[in-house]
């Protein structure tokens, strides 16, 4: 039996048919009622072990009652429980990596590969971040790719010492886990101007505006969870909202899963780089890996 028939199976014995305000409350209650009880079934057997013989069987009982709530409270809302069933997959696999040791990179692996050696990424580099201080006698942070100065030496614009001065590693992080990063192409003059549609659209301010938006998105997040320090797992909301503001761009086949790998990858590093001062990194785009060097 497939979704769709049990579906259509359960309008036979729906005691309160309709779509007005009874009908749609039962059912929403039927679904907390019958999730107590198979709680109520868990607390027996954490109770009674061996003796709640017939677990396993209240257990289906409930479940199957959970579904037809489930499947009535879809119908109320005229919705397809199949197609509910496959969005409900796709969101999961979004969100989480697979269990069972399968890939779920998303591709392209490399967003340039097609692009000129001067419009690439390179797939190896080291990163080393550094104190610096400006004519004006303030301590800066500077960033340096393979022995070369990129950008400008950073301070925090901030009334507190909160290290964002610190936030190219964010983006190195974007870089290397998911391949994309304006802010970066634009340090490294690596834009891929021989297409000019790219370099407008994915290469250009607005994009980049998104990818600074993002890091500072994320460090306000993390700043209230204590710099992600002993975290594992990030908000969806969070996490659904990146791959929506990055939709219409190329990076937006990353999945949420890519994205907390990416986020948590950066933080890992950030951390002690913000607090030492100082700090070496290599990257490797086509491994998607990004580590500290010890100095």
């Amino acid at each position: 039996m497939d979704l769709n028939e049990y579906q259509r199976e359960t309008r036979v014995t729906d005691r309160v048919p309709g779509r007005d305000g009874n009908a749609i409350l039962v059912p929403l209650l039927g679904l907390a009622s019958e999730t107590a009880s198979l709680l109520s079934q868990h607390k027996k057997w954490l109770r009674d072990g061996p003796a709640h013989r017939l677990y396993a069987k209240q257990v289906a009982e409930e479940l199957g009652d959970i579904l037809w709530y489930t499947a009535n409270v879809a119908d109320k809302f005229e919705l397809d429980l199949d197609s509910v069933a496959r969005d409900n997959l796709a969101k999961t696999r979004d969100r989480f990596p697979a269990t069972d040791g399968s890939s779920r990179l998303t591709a392209p692996y490399l967003f340039d590969a097609a692009y000129a050696e001067s419009e690439r990424f390179p797939s190896q580099f080291v990163a080393k971040v550094a104190p610096a201080v400006g004519s004006d006698g303030v301590e800066r942070t500077s960033l340096m790719i393979d022995g070369e100065s990129v950008g400008d030496p950073l301070r925090d614009n901030a009334y507190e010492d909160d290290g964002f001065r610190f936030h190219d590693v964010l983006h190195l992080a974007h870089l290397a886990m998911l391949g994309w990063s304006p802010a970066m192409r634009r340090l490294l003059r690596r834009k891929r101007k021989s297409d000019p549609a790219v370099d407008e659209v994915e290469d250009g301010a607005r994009a980049r505006v998104i990818d600074e938006g993002i890091v500072a998105f994320v460090f306000d997040y993390a700043r209230r969870h204590d710099w992600l320090e002993g975290v594992n797992s990030i908000d969806y909301e969070l996490l659904r909202s990146l791959r929506s503001v990055t939709a219409g761009l190329e990076v937006g086949v990353r999945s949420a899963a890519e994205w907390e790998i990416a986020i948590l990858t950066g933080y890992a590093i950030w951390r002690p780089i913000r607090a030492r001062g100082f700090g070496t990194i290599a990257v490797d785009i086509e491994a998607r890996s990004m580590r500290l060097v010890t100095d």
